[in-house]
């Protein structure tokens, strides 16, 4: 029996229409902050950090629960995708499971 599961979401956003850096973090730091507010979520701004059309958002959550970490990210991907002013052009989850559990058994 697993331990627990750690979920990873990895989010590509466009928005073509950016023409510098400030006004891309304008756009995307409030849906991070907002997202790490309402979702029990650890978010990073991964990648394109330095292109003012296009990043890369990455967003991780644990539990012992793997059907709640499915949800919860699944629930972070719709949000990333209906708040911001950019289009999600790539979406990728990976859960991996942690360890097993020890039976009591074992430990005697």
């Amino acid at each position: 029996m697993a331990l627990g599961y750690v979920g990873v979401l990895t989010i590509r956003v466009e928005m073509p229409w950016v023409s510098n850096l400030k006004e891309k973090r304008a756009l995307v730091r409030p849906v991070v902050e907002r997202l790490k507010s309402r979702f029990p979520l650890t978010v990073a701004r991964l990648d394109g950090l330095d292109a003012h059309d296009w990043e890369v958002l990455g967003v991780a959550t644990i539990s012992n629960d793997y059907g709640w970490v499915e949800e919860t990210l699944k629930m972070a991907a719709d949000y990333i995708a209906k708040e911001g002013p950019y289009r999600v052009t790539s979406e990728q989850v990976e859960i991996m499971v942690l360890g097993e559990a020890e039976d009591a058994e074992d430990e005697e």
